[in-house]
């Protein structure tokens, strides 16, 4: 199982693949995808100031029929929890999507420089 962060939803979604690394694209074939609840928030808030077309659940859908995306179900009192201790980023949403995923240790997908810093468990390259 892995988790995606929202960046790599948009590629995927915008079919924009040749943004992935070969490891990224590796671990797309080869686990299960997942993202947390607060992606859809964020893809959310991308569609309404402008920076995707579509809104967010069009987004999960399509990804969903088409790579077998998940929302992950795991009780989000546990991810807050997780992520009150997160304290090396001000970004909520990176926050959360980190702690959903340091909940059980999967592999977090994110090119994002300070994520790869600081959560063990991130990979790109």
């Amino acid at each position: 199982m892995i988790y995606l962060d929202t960046h790599v939803v948009v590629w995927l979604y915008g079919g924009l693949g040749n943004k992935l690394s070969d490891l990224a694209k590796s671990l797309i074939n080869d686990h299960e995808i997942y993202v947390s609840p607060i992606v859809r928030l964020e893809l959310q808030y991308l569609y309404e100031i402008g920076r995707v077309r579509e809104e967010s659940d069009v987004i999960i859908m399509d990804l969903s029929n088409r790579i077998g995306l998940r929302v992950c179900q795991k009780d989000f009192n546990l991810i807050i929890a997780q992520a009150l201790g997160i304290n090396w980023t001000r970004d909520p949403f990176d926050r959360v999507i980190v702690a959903n995923a340091k909940l059980n240790q999967n592999i977090l997908l994110s090119k994002d420089p300070n994520i790869l810093a600081n959560y063990a468990h991130g990979k790109w390259d």
